[in-house]
């Protein structure tokens, strides 16, 4: 497909493999942006293909879009034709019933989106605000083309988002909750974010830590290229016993982590939980040093232990921010019970087009109620911000967040 602009072409292709992307040029296109990820980075979609985990018999055909100008890679963005709604943690199932019960397909659909990951951030890669308006008219047109019910993107930034909005696409809104360093002095320890805890959530956390410690288990940081093969090993059968105790099958495949050991591992720490000799728990976390943030993804134990969870899914993700300089632990989807934990609500955003008007006019509609309701909450939610209120600094607009623990 072919795009003109004013007197230059841009050429427009949709790519069905993320390897016959240029890593070099994807990524440094990644760099450039307001908003980047480590699970944008080329490496990264590239495992989810090649492990299997995101490919068409798994229901995420890719059709990646890139936008050429001469030599030059000016605008991407990851695309799926997706044949359901699984992965993807903002849920249009009852938009896909509603096709249905009318005697319309709402599958395949078109996605913008990492899949599996709900980490808010640049989504449409772009080097100006046209380019990337460029990107959102030829989903719609491969949609229209393909006779699609819909294309969505998910996560995105404040920077696709205006783009998103000039294009005329729907917006919805949902919340997560992500931790903030303190600013302009951060944290010089754990302690010391404890004491910014209002009395009764301070006493809380404490007392889960000690009852962790009293079950005679303690924790093991292995960070980066320190993650050994029989870390791995134990890790994925944690994260396969967490869904199997969900009644649900793992999406990520053994394959992906030996990848990520490979292409990324200075993006990986792990905390893992012992009870003498043996192992018991593991928690999983991404990092981005660069932008000083990280991201809560897995967890899943051997047997079950009170607190645990909290110990290694927050606690020691927390602790470990506070000493490495990090700026934000970002908790992963939904989860109100972080707020005790010092996670503050954000706010975090995804973009929508219907082909069919009578549905994009009732989807509109509902988002807009829906809206109110997502604001509603968020009033609610700041007014039981955990903090003391000498200490309670609100935390920056953030449109950036996995499975979250």
């Amino acid at each position: 497909m072919r795009e003109e602009i004013g007197s230059n072409d841009y050429v427009i292709r949709v790519i069905d493999h993320p390897a016959a992307i240029d890593a070099a040029r994807w990524n440094a296109l990644l760099r450039s942006q307001a908003a980047p990820t480590p699970f944008m980075r080329q490496e990264y979609l590239n495992a989810l293909h090649e492990s299997a985990s995101a490919i068409g018999d798994t229901g995420w055909l890719p059709q990646y879009l890139v936008v050429e100008h001469g030599n030059e890679l000016i605008a991407a963005c990851p695309l799926y034709l997706k044949d359901h709604s699984y992965g993807e943690y903002v849920f249009d199932w009852a938009w896909a019933d509603a096709y249905q019960r009318h005697g319309l397909t709402y599958y395949p659909k078109l996605l913008c989106a990492v899949p599996f990951t709900p980490v808010p951030g640049a989504r449409l890669l772009a080097r100006d605000t046209a380019s990337r308006e460029l990107l959102l008219h030829a989903m719609s047109q491969v949609a229209r083309d393909a006779k699609l019910s819909s294309a969505h993107v998910l996560f995105l930034n404040d920077a696709d988002r205006e783009a998103a909005i000039n294009a005329g696409w729907m917006m919805r809104s949902t919340v997560q909750f992500h931790w903030t360093n303190r600013e302009p002095e951060p944290y010089a320890d754990f302690a010391d974010y404890l004491s910014s805890l209002q009395r009764e959530k301070r006493k809380k956390v404490q007392q889960e830590r000690r009852r962790v410690t009293e079950s005679g288990v303690r924790l093991t940081t292995h960070a980066a290229g320190e993650i050994t093969e029989r870390d791995w090993e134990f890790f994925y059968r944690c994260y396969t016993l967490t869904y199997r105790a969900h009644h649900s099958t793992p999406y990520l495949t053994r394959d992906f982590f030996r990848r990520m050991a490979a292409t990324m591992p200075e993006h990986w720490v792990l905390f893992v939980a012992w009870r003498g000799d043996s192992r018991v728990a593991s928690s999983l976390i991404a990092i981005d040093t660069e932008q000083g943030a990280a991201f809560g993804r897995y967890w899943g134990a051997v047997e079950h232990i009170p607190f645990l969870h909290f110990e290694a899914c927050y606690y020691q993700p927390l602790q470990w921010c506070i000493a490495n300089g990090m700026k934000r632990f970002e908790g992963g989807a939904q989860g109100e019970h972080k707020m005790a934990r010092g996670l503050l609500p954000v706010q975090t955003w995804s973009a929508h087009w219907l082909a069919q008007p009578k549905f994009a006019r009732a989807v509109a509609d509902f988002l807009e109620r829906e809206g109110e309701g997502v604001e509603n909450y968020l009033d609610e939610l700041n007014e039981r911000r955990p903090f003391k209120a000498a200490a309670t600094d609100k935390p920056r607009p953030n449109f950036e967040p996995l499975i979250g623990p």
